[in-house]
């Protein structure tokens, strides 16, 4: 049987796997990224961390043909250049040559959220499909598209950034500068943006219990879990963020035509009382969709090991 080795790359941790060509994970293990690090010694961490993870799993260099690293990056899949990694402060970095230098094995490299969709279509929750979109829905709104079984990069090499298409003109201040970015909306920052505002509104929310019952944090599920209580307040943070988040993606599905959606990230662990109302708000804004149908909207179920299968997965 065949094994692929992956590293997640990420601002807090490095992760590593070992992948049967089952998918199943033979083997995996984390240690601390240490970002303030020069980017040689975090490459160099990467490298041992991978030959530590075959010898573990009781192989060697000779099984495996290549190692895939994803990273927290926009990647020019043209170039291979990470061209800007915040957490890690990497600007327009070769990390492949560098890598090499430690190594000498053929290097894949990807963005994580591709990575991410990889994994979602070839191992998990979407795995009877060739084509889909997956939407990360965390700090941001990061995604991935996989067409054919593939990332998809786009003719430039900069692949996608579904989280950066305009759902309200004029609309709410994103991180990357514009107004009106789905992430400006369907973020979890957007998301407790949103429930604190309405708290201000609703002085007698359940929300404010909520809060006080875990030390004044107001976090992604606070409005549904006052929803689920009956509260008006959290029905309509709950509510308009459902809306914000089936608008993007009925434009997505209308431009891309996708077999699945995928859904990701800490706001999809609110289960049903999410997916349910979004497939309906989907539907009601895909045009003809009764005519044409629309894709299934999925929960992601692969977790924090997405990043080290896609990854593994790059060369397959």
């Amino acid at each position: 049987m065949k094994h692929y080795l992956g590293i997640d790359l990420g601002g807090t941790n490095i992760k590593v796997g070992v992948i049967r060509e089952d998918y199943s994970i033979v083997y995996k293990h984390s240690i601390p990224t240490h970002p303030t690090r020069p980017a040689a010694d975090i490459i160099a961490s990467m490298a041992d961390l991978g030959k530590t993870a075959l010898n573990a799993a009781g192989l060697n260099r000779n099984d495996v043909d290549y190692i895939g690293v994803c990273v927290p990056s926009s990647i020019n899949n043209n170039t291979k250049r990470v061209i800007f990694a915040n957490n890690l402060g990497w600007r327009d970095l070769d990390l492949i040559p560098l890598f090499r230098r430690e190594w000498d094995i053929p290097v894949y490299l990807a963005n994580d959220a591709d990575c991410a969709a990889l994994a979602e279509v070839r191992a998990g929750v979407a795995s009877e499909y060739t084509n889909a979109i997956m939407l990360t829905l965390g700090t941001g709104v990061g995604g991935g598209l996989i067409f054919n079984n593939q990332v998809y990069s786009g003719g430039d090499g900069f692949g996608s950034e579904p989280g950066h298409i305009v759902i309200k003109a004029g609309g709410e201040l994103c991180s990357c500068g514009a107004r009106g970015c789905f992430e400006a909306y369907a973020s979890v920052t957007a998301l407790i943006r949103d429930t604190k505002r309405v708290m201000d509104e609703y002085p007698d929310s359940v929300m404010h219990e909520i809060s006080r019952e875990n030390s004044s944090h107001v976090g992604g599920r606070t409005a549904f879990e006052a929803a689920e209580k009956g509260d008006e307040a959290g029905m309509l943070v709950v509510k308009d963020y459902i809306g914000h988040l089936a608008t993007g993606i009925a434009s997505l599905i209308i431009v891309l035509r996708p077999q699945a959606v995928i859904i990701g990230g800490g706001v999809s662990n609110a289960g049903e009382p999410l997916f349910g109302p979004l497939r309906e708000e989907v539907a009601a804004r895909v045009c003809i969709s009764g005519s044409v149908g629309i894709p299934p909207v999925l929960r992601a179920k692969l977790g924090n090991d997405a990043g080290i299968i896609g990854a593994a997965l790059l060369g397959v």
